[in-house]
């Protein structure tokens, strides 16, 4: 019997000596360094230019750059990086849909109108019966590259949420859609007729959207470029942090700068 009481004892005294060690554990470092995903013009321009800002704020901003639009959103949602910025709301929210993932924006940083560019025309009047155009091949943007084609009277669709060459109603100029991966698009001009490109893929070519493009999406379009975050992680203090210094008169200006109505500040 007395064994027993001691060796309780002594459990009960090892218990209340790892709880007190638990109690007075110093509390864990705070997040120092903020990793963020982004597709690389502009996207890392931008985020080169908040690092010092952020600093000011004692945190390390980390850039990993991509060049798809998957491998970015994987990531966040299983926590390999904190954000990602290389997206617009219609394409989060379908992909959240299709691959199951809890991503969620945070802000708008700005908008890069989606323009139709050509090495074989100077004006879409020279548009030939059963010319080739290339668009994104995922469905957000695809649909968005359509509606360029569907406001220069071009084609017509089905009422659809996406649009889809399968969608088409009416096509005078019986024009032949090709769907591509969106980072090839710059490279096939040569090989299709014209080619609707988004902003960062254009800029990368050395295509400016006011200056080369044939047609152009309009300013009032919906789809801003938004910092990403994995739901439940939006209102952490270095989220705010970074969310601040990305919607700063600092970021406004670089854009106006920088990218001459290329690219328009949307904050």
């Amino acid at each position: 019997m007395l064994k027993n009481i001691l060796k309780l004892a002594l459990v009960g005294a090892v218990a209340l000596g790892i709880t007190a060690c638990t109690g007075s554990e110093e509390p864990k470092e705070a997040k120092k360094v903020i990793k963020v995903g982004a597709t690389p013009v502009p996207h890392t321009e931008i985020l080169e230019i908040v690092k010092p800002l952020l600093k000011a704020k004692g945190y390390e901003l980390e850039i990993v750059e991509f060049t798809d639009y998957v491998t970015p959103n994987i990531a966040v949602d299983e926590g390999e990086l904190d954000a990602n910025f290389f997206q617009h709301t219609p394409y989060l929210n379908e992909f959240n849909k299709s691959k199951n993932t809890k991503l969620v924006k945070t802000v708008n940083v700005h908008l890069e109108p989606m323009g139709l560019y050509s090495q074989k025309i100077k004006s879409l009047d020279e548009l030939e019966d059963g010319a080739t155009i290339a668009v994104p091949n995922d469905p957000t943007n695809g649909s968005r590259a359509l509606d360029v084609l569907v406001k220069q009277g071009l084609l017509t669709f089905k009422d659809v949420q996406f649009k889809t060459a399968i969608d088409i109603v009416d096509n005078p100029k019986n024009l032949k859609i090709k769907e591509l991966d969106a980072p090839q698009l710059p490279r096939v001009l040569g090989e299709v007729d014209a080619a609707i490109i988004n902003t960062n893929y254009a800029l990368a070519a050395d295509l400016n959207p006011t200056k080369d493009a044939l047609a152009i999406e309009s300013k009032d379009s919906p789809y801003a470029n938004i910092l990403v975050v994995r739901e439940g992680n939006e209102n952490k203090d270095y989220i705010k942090a970074l969310n601040e210094v990305l919607n700063s008169k600092e970021v406004k200006e670089f854009i106006a700068t920088k990218y001459k109505g290329a690219i328009v500040e949307a904050f």
